[in-house]
């Protein structure tokens, strides 16, 4: 027997056969959707804008990398200018912002905090998460960690969804404003990240894993809203 002929895949000649490995094909295509599509329609009655959100407590700005200055990228840039907004519009009290600090170098907290205070955003209104290495981590910690029950999500259109189920999973109810975009070759990245980073949502909401770091409870969001009243 020929090696080409032990290689060559057999089809089925009958045509239920056949049905069966069209279904299974369609089947393989189909799943690696679904995790996305459950994100896309479990936050769909949760989006809003910074003019018909209801008003709350707390909104929480997730970060999105920072340049070679340590200043902001544009796209946190974007979500720190709408957060400002919903400050200065009686939206929200105090401004959790949320990010990577994982060495001395690279500090999104830090430089989040800088870029609010220089819009308008008092330091004792703004609250640091200096361990929100992700989504699922962010969220996490705001409930367990700074006490979080309800919150106004800020971030892009593409993230947005996913924040705000990820949020609902973890105990904060939450309503998602999307930043402006910036559709250069790093929001089509991350828009076509989304579809894989679905797959991990999904695995957060099912196993509810502890976030990397978790830690006893920070009263800072509970005294930045002490000095708001």
């Amino acid at each position: 027997m020929h090696l080409r002929a032990v290689l060559k895949p057999r089809l089925p000649r009958t045509r239920a056969g056949q049905r069966r490995v069209v279904q299974a094909l369609m089947l393989l295509c189909v799943l690696p959707l679904m995790p996305a599509t459950w994100v896309f329609t479990a936050a769909d009655d949760r989006l809003r804008t910074t003019a018909d959100v209801p008003p709350t407590d707390v909104a929480v700005v997730f970060g999105a990398g920072l340049l070679w200055n340590g200043e902001p990228s544009i796209f946190l840039a974007n979500r720190l200018d709408a957060a400002a907004k919903l400050y200065r519009e009686g939206r929200v009290e105090v401004v959790l912002v949320t990010g990577d600090n994982n060495s001395v170098h690279y500090n999104e907290p830090h430089a989040m905090h800088h870029y609010l205070t220089h819009r308008g955003v008092p330091a004792d209104r703004i609250v640091s998460d200096y361990a929100g290495f992700d989504t699922w981590d962010s969220c996490v910690r705001a409930k367990k960690i700074f006490g979080v029950d309800r919150a106004i999500l800020v971030s892009q259109g593409f993230h947005i969804r996913r924040a705000v189920t990820l949020c609902q999973k973890a105990g904060v109810d939450s309503y998602g404003v999307g930043a402006a975009d910036h559709h250069d070759a790093v929001w089509y990245y991350g828009a076509t990240r989304e579809l894989f980073a679905a797959s991990k949502a999904a695995l957060d909401a099912a196993f509810e894993p502890d976030p990397q770091f978790l830690g006893p409870r920070e009263p800072g969001v509970a005294r930045a809203l002490a000095a708001a009243r």
